[in-house]
């Protein structure tokens, strides 16, 4: 089945983008989604400390997580998504964090690329715009 996107055009750097990570993180792509991500604290919005991606496979190893569906950087976006969204929440630690990341990246009825085709919706939806040439 074909991607329902796959019949419009993209914005422009898109398809190079893609035709170079296909729908995964890039490093700068990872690095510029996770400059975004904040968590309140209850009035105040407060950017995350990001986790590196040696950060996330040292957590992942701790708890004897193994990702068998991960590509590119698409498991540091999970990672650090769930952080600024979840940690200390919903996902009440660094157990809680890594499982998530894993349950997420090797979902079992997910499909090629979910991850940053949930990332570009909600981009999409926010009206944030991507200046992909920038990305690669």
């Amino acid at each position: 089945m074909a991607r329902l996107d796959s019949y419009s055009g993209y914005p422009s750097g898109m398809e190079e983008y893609l035709s170079h990570y296909g729908w995964h993180f890039s490093k700068k792509m990872c690095e510029w989604a996770v400059s975004k991500m904040y968590r309140t604290d209850g009035v105040r919005k407060v950017r995350i400390d990001p986790l590196s991606k040696d950060k996330v496979e040292e957590l992942l190893k701790r708890f004897n997580i193994v990702l068998q569906n991960n590509k590119g950087y698409d498991a540091v976006y999970v990672a650090n998504m769930c952080k600024a969204d979840y940690l200390g929440r919903s996902v009440r630690d660094d157990a809680a964090l890594a499982q998530f990341v894993m349950d997420t990246i090797n979902d079992p009825d997910g499909y090629e690329g979910m991850v940053f085709t949930r990332f570009y919706a909600d981009c999409i939806g926010s009206g944030t715009p991507i200046d992909w040439e920038d990305m690669m």
